[in-house]
């Protein structure tokens, strides 16, 4: 976290041309600020005593009807609504202008934290609560206005506000004006006390909501469940107790920024005191007017706010440094799967056909000390279908995973078409598998663009046609706008063979060399799973397949048949082959089918 500031300041300077505007406005407000007092002065120590006005000021007279104190008390009148009027639009203009370059800053930082969420591997995203991470999008993100905002820009000017009062001040009174500047050091210790636990424990706060959020979005998604088991009163409560703690967090952090501003305002409020009684001591023994008292205490004000607004920019420091913390922790993320620096291109038309993947000596595991795969050598050449069996958790997910580079491998290589996948760029190496997994996700976009997800610029010709291949066109002509149809979330108003057959349909667009299918048809009733079959063999035809099935009868006529035990590979073979062994794979045969089954069924 140290200069973070600096490390995000980048997401504010694409946007120059607007603080620089926005900063020009609040220049021009300090001047303004600057002449408000003087009108006050004029009044009382030459308007209402009947003096002439001094040398500096004498073109008052020279306006039209100021020739007695009446009418030029009008004028100083009138330019005080001028001054406020002038000062209240400039205002207005920067706050909109602010808040549009701000949001843009905001979008910005957002938008980088979403490119990198979509790119950093599932390793991350299985350590991580989905809805927290949301928030860190939408809500932490706005660090970037704060900083810029809320901290830089207000810095700045009141730096500038600051020195100009000061010098003001400066000429009208010397002694009272290095009397103004002994809160100063009291306002730094302030700072120094509270900075620490403002961010601590506004950083807490904000872990809280993202954990509010995370549980809603879990909640929301898991509603069927939790309804069918009645339990919407413990997802209350759970609610409920995640919301007390953020409360008290919240309090503990407002508490904090409570305590320093009332000790920031108890030591200006200390300095006015004090110069108010020096200065009356100066007007009593006749060293200075009362109108010189009045705009030096005018100014005093004027020259606290921004002293104080220096000390309040802590407060909005530790807030944006908060969430900074928590945009930082998803930018810096540990990441082992990304694009080597000199990562190549996948070759088009490789010597050994496309779709060839060797595993070699492959160990890989989630957690560190506890593989899940160990010792796996594996080899599919193109235009082969390779079944993958065994009991869950036996590693089978987790084999193919490591093909679509999901995960690196602990020990060995995975090549495909000859090449290392760890050197080659992954965009290039996952253009070249497709995937069908066991609860197909669409979008709730059109029947359509889901199709095409994989081959975004494909023409309505061609998705028709892989839905035709898929047996889909059936039932999507069905649908009230057919291909137009926009589905809903998570696909709720298809069945699931419905669901499976446009997933089928996406890969069949895909055309990609490699097809894994993960346990396809497992959710499906007998009726439905034959009626995808045909489907299915049509996406296998002359790619390399890698199949996920717990139905032994998906797989009898796969070239190889390889069983997995404990992360280990205990058995490969035709169907035929592993029948006759007697071993993990017959038992499990017979599971399914029966010791009465013929054995080349």
């Amino acid at each position: 976290m140290k200069l973070w500031w600096l490390r995000l300041a980048r997401y504010a300077l694409v946007r120059w041309h607007g603080l620089t505007f926005v900063m020009v406005l609040m220049l021009i407000n300090v001047g303004l600020n600057v002449l408000k007092p003087w009108s006050l002065k004029l009044i009382v120590d030459y308007v209402l005593n009947n003096q002439s006005l001094p040398n500096s000021f004498v073109w008052l007279k020279t306006l039209p009807g100021s020739e007695s104190n009446i009418q030029l008390l009008g004028w100083l009148a009138g330019a005080t609504i001028v001054l406020f009027l002038s000062g209240e639009g400039v205002r207005l203009i920067q706050e909109y202008v602010g808040a549009g370059v701000g949001s843009q800053m905001v979008y910005d930082l957002g938008a980088a934290l979403f490119d990198r969420l979509q790119h950093l591997s599932l390793r991350f995203h299985n350590q991580q609560r989905a809805g927290d991470l949301v928030r860190r999008v939408m809500t932490d993100s706005m660090c970037i206005q704060n900083l810029a905002m809320g901290v830089f820009l207000p810095m700045l000017t009141s730096v500038v506000n600051l020195l100009a009062m000061f010098a003001v001040m400066w000429q009208i009174n010397r002694s009272l004006s290095l009397l103004s500047l002994m809160i100063a050091p009291l306002i730094m210790l302030l700072i120094w006390v509270f900075n620490q636990p403002m961010t601590e424990r506004t950083y807490e706060y904000q872990q809280f909501e993202g954990e509010i959020v995370a549980l809603s979005e879990q909640t929301l998604t898991a509603l069927p469940i939790i309804q069918a088991f009645g339990r919407e009163a413990h997802e209350d409560e759970r609610f409920r107790h995640l919301s007390q703690k953020a409360l008290q967090a919240y309090v503990r952090s407002i508490l904090a920024q409570m305590q320093f501003k009332v000790g920031v305002g108890g030591v200006t409020a200390v300095g006015t005191s004090v110069i108010m009684a020096y200065g009356g001591f100066q007007v009593l023994d006749g060293s200075l007017s009362i109108g010189s008292l009045l705009v030096f205490l005018s100014y005093l004000g004027s020259l606290y706010v921004p002293m104080a607004t220096l000390a309040y920019i802590s407060s909005s420091f530790a807030a944006a440094a908060a969430s900074a913390r928590r945009v930082l922790e998803v930018l810096d993320a540990k990441d082992g799967v990304q694009d080597a620096p000199a990562a190549r291109l996948l070759p088009a038309n490789p010597a050994g056909g496309r779709g060839h993947v060797c595993l070699e000596k492959v160990t890989f595991g989630y957690e560190p000390k506890y593989p899940v795969l160990q010792e796996i050598t594996l080899e599919a050449r193109p235009g082969e279908t390779i079944a993958l069996v065994g009991a869950t958790g036996a590693g089978k997910t987790t084999l193919v995973s490591l093909i679509l580079r999901f995960f690196d491998p602990w020990q060995g290589r995975v090549f495909f078409d000859g090449m290392d996948v760890q050197s080659v760029q992954l965009k290039s190496l996952r253009e070249q598998i497709a995937l069908v997994l066991q609860e197909p996700f669409l979008l709730p976009i059109t029947i359509a663009e889901n199709i095409a997800y994989g081959c975004f610029n494909a023409s309505r010709e061609a998705i028709v046609k892989a839905a035709q291949a898929a047996n889909a066109d059936a039932f999507i002509q069905r649908l009230p706008q057919g291909y137009d149809t926009v589905i809903s979330e998570r696909g709720a108003t298809l069945s699931g063979g419905e669901k499976q057959r446009l997933a089928i349909a996406r890969a069949l667009l895909k055309d990609a060399p490699v097809l894994i299918l993960d346990e396809p048809t497992s959710a499906l009733d007998a009726q439905t799973e034959f009626l995808l079959l045909e489907a299915l063999e049509r996406l296998m035809a002359g790619r390399t397949t890698f199949i996920i099935a717990h139905r032994l009868s998906t797989i009898q006529r796969a070239n190889r048949i390889v069983v997995l035990d404990q992360g280990k590979v205990v058995e490969m073979g035709t169907h035929e082959e592993l029948l006759a062994v007697s071993g993990y794979y017959k038992k499990l045969y017979k599971l399914h089918f029966g010791s009465t089954q013929p054995a080349s069924a």
